[in-house]
């Protein structure tokens, strides 16, 4: 199945204070987090900002959140985002069964979120590009382990030029800005 823009929903996981730091090739991440955000505020897709414990953990990274103007975080304390009433509310209202998931961390939020939406008859893909662990080898495991329960495995680069569809008009020259 592919992206469409009129279906999608970016959901950012908990890219939040220390815990962000500590990431497996950090600086990485928070340039493709950039790229994927920038990329769904062009295209008009929703985007829900989810914060793991944000008392224990800091808010969302401002480098992050500053990219996402009038997206109010949802705070959280159950790791699969289906868990939490408020964050299914927010999913449900915007319409859209096609999940763009990213953020941290891919063995534990992102991969629990990933079963428990594909449960629920979600189209769910991980943006590789946009996901980590404190180590390569949980991130590893955390796609393997959601690819073998049914999600799509994509890239920052794949997923905006799948959801642009045409190399042609306004979207196409602001994602390609985006990704340049």
């Amino acid at each position: 199945m592919m992206l469409e823009s009129r279906k999608t929903v970016l959901i950012v996981t908990d890219v939040q204070g220390k815990l962000a730091q500590l990431m497996y090739e950090k600086e990485s991440l928070f340039r493709n987090l950039g790229r994927i955000i920038d990329g769904a505020v062009a295209l008009e897709i929703p985007i829900l900002r989810l914060e793991q414990n944000p008392a224990g953990l800091g808010p969302t990274l401002p480098e992050i959140a500053e990219r996402m103007p009038g997206v109010e975080p949802i705070p959280k304390r159950c790791f699969s985002c289906c868990d939490h009433g408020p964050i299914m509310e927010a999913l449900k209202a915007t319409g859209r069964r096609q999940i763009l998931l990213t953020g941290i961390e891919t063995h534990i939020c992102i991969y629990q979120s990933a079963v428990a939406l594909i449960d629920r008859g979600y189209h769910v893909e991980i943006v590789a590009d946009a996901v980590s662990s404190r180590t390569a080898a949980n991130k590893k495991i955390g796609l393997e382990k959601s690819r073998r329960r049914g999600a799509e495995i994509t890239s920052v680069e794949t997923a905006l030029f799948e959801l642009v569809r045409v190399a042609e008009g306004e979207p196409f020259k602001k994602i390609l800005e985006i990704v340049k």
